[in-house]
């Protein structure tokens, strides 16, 4: 057997790896929050551009807070 070990512990650490990839893909995607929609034209060549939808949301939120917080000193 592979390792040195037997195939039900093997099965099992086999099995356990593949869930925590699975499980740590999913973390990814809910902190990233990926675009995963298809547009009906591609763009052309140099037009596309990506940003990271949760980072842009996280953003907005900490621009807001201090926002408010500049709005309630002032008063």
């Amino acid at each position: 057997m592979p390792a040195g070990v037997s195939w039900p512990r093997y099965l099992r650490m086999f099995g356990s790896s593949v869930l925590a990839m699975f499980a740590g893909a999913q973390v990814v995607h809910q902190y990233y929050l990926p675009d995963l929609s298809i547009p009906e034209i591609p763009p052309k060549p140099g037009e596309l551009q990506t940003e990271l939808l949760g980072y842009k949301v996280k953003e907005e939120a900490a621009a807001a807070l201090q926002q408010l917080k500049a709005e309630q000193k002032v008063d």
